[in-house]
C-alpha cells in the first residue's frame, strides 16, 4: 500500500509516529526524519477525500534532498510531484519517474492514526 487514503486500519509491519496532522501543510510537502532517511510527506485534502503520501526526499537525478519542496500536480492522469531542480515528475503513488524510467523514489505506507501521522516500516 504505497498510497494511503487517510485511515486507521492496520497492515503488516510496524508503524512509527513521525508527526501530527497539525504539522502537515495541505497540498504541499513537509519533511520528516525516519530511521536515518529524510521522508517527504504530502497531505492532499480534497474532493476525493484526504490522501497522504510518503516518498524519499532525496532526488536521485539532482542528488539533493529537495523533493519535499516540489510542486504537486496532475500529469497524464497521475498525481505527481515535480522536482524543484530539474522539474522531472514522480508519481506519488509508486515513486516512478515519468521522464526517466530508471529513476525511482522510495515510497512508504503512511496513515493517520487519529491525529498522528504514521509511516509503515519493513
Amino acid at each position: 500500500m504505497n498510497q494511503a487514503s487517510v485511515q486507521s486500519s492496520d497492515v503488516r509491519g510496524r508503524w512509527q509516529a513521525v508527526c501530527n496532522r497539525a504539522d502537515l501543510v495541505p497540498n504541499s510537502g513537509v519533511v520528516a526524519w525516519v530511521t536515518n532517511i529524510q521522508v517527504a510527506l504530502f497531505y492532499l485534502p480534497g474532493e476525493a477525500g484526504e490522501q497522504l503520501f510518503a516518498v524519499q526526499n532525496h532526488d536521485p537525478l539532482a542528488r539533493a534532498n529537495v523533493i519535499g519542496r516540489g510542486i504537486v500536480g496532475h500529469l497524464g492522469g497521475d498525481l505527481v510531484i515535480a522536482s524543484p531542480l530539474y522539474k522531472q515528475h514522480y508519481r506519488l503513488e509508486d515513486g516512478s519517474c515519468l521522464e526517466y524510467p530508471e529513476q525511482q523514489l522510495r515510497v512508504w505506507p503512511v496513515r493517520l492514526a487519529g491525529e498522528v501521522v504514521e509511516i509503515g516500516l519493513d
